[in-house]
């Protein structure tokens, strides 16, 4: 794995990486907010491979300000990426959500959970140009967040891990467990494609 962005401060012991967030980063492109931000750290590695899973711990108990988030990204460049993570809120609730990023245009998906789930585990699975980003509160039982198509997700990729505090806040998130796995998200066995 090896930086995209480098934060000004981490660390990587072993299987833990832990990176602290600077004020005023984030990963944001235009919609609804009419600003662009582009500065959150990342730390990804690469691959062609067109099937696989990719799995990793997270643990954000030191976040307290509002957008304060780390989580799962596949950041291709400003314009393309999708990310997976829990924002912090209030001390009532926060944001377990996704955004995918199509030429410089993002959406946001969310669901509110509890403001005292302080560690979530995501798997971000690939299948040729459509990902898919599940998370899981114990690992072991995940949960579909997002099935989308990215544009410029065809071959080469990048994806890895990703800390942010888009406000004036710092906090030190961690992220253990990482692994690759042959991928979990099983071809679809429904409805047939259409006829072209």
């Amino acid at each position: 794995m090896q930086w995209t962005r480098e934060p000004g401060a981490y660390a990587i012991s072993g299987d833990t990486l832990t990176i602290t967030t600077a004020p005023h980063t984030d990963l944001w492109q235009r919609t609804y907010y009419h600003f662009r931000n582009d500065n959150a750290p990342v730390y990804q590695m690469q691959t062609q491979e067109p099937f696989f899973s990719f799995i990793v711990k997270t643990d954000f108990t030191l976040s307290h300000q509002r957008f304060d988030q780390c989580g799962v990204v596949m950041y291709l460049d400003g314009d393309n990426w999708l990310k997976g993570s829990v924002e912090f809120e209030n001390e009532t609730f926060q944001h377990l959500g996704s955004v995918a990023t199509n030429n410089g245009y993002s959406d946001w998906a969310t669901t509110a959970i509890p403001a005292d789930v302080k560690t979530m585990w995501y798997r971000f699975s690939r299948r040729a140009d459509d990902y898919c980003i599940e998370c899981s509160t114990d690992g072991e039982n995940f949960s579909q967040m997002r099935i989308c198509h990215m544009a410029a997700g065809t071959g080469l990729i990048r994806f890895g891990v990703y800390a942010c505090s888009p406000e004036e806040s710092s906090f030190t998130a961690v992220f253990t467990d990482m692994k690759i796995t042959e991928c979990q998200w099983k071809a679809h066995d429904g409805q047939q494609p259409d006829e072209e």
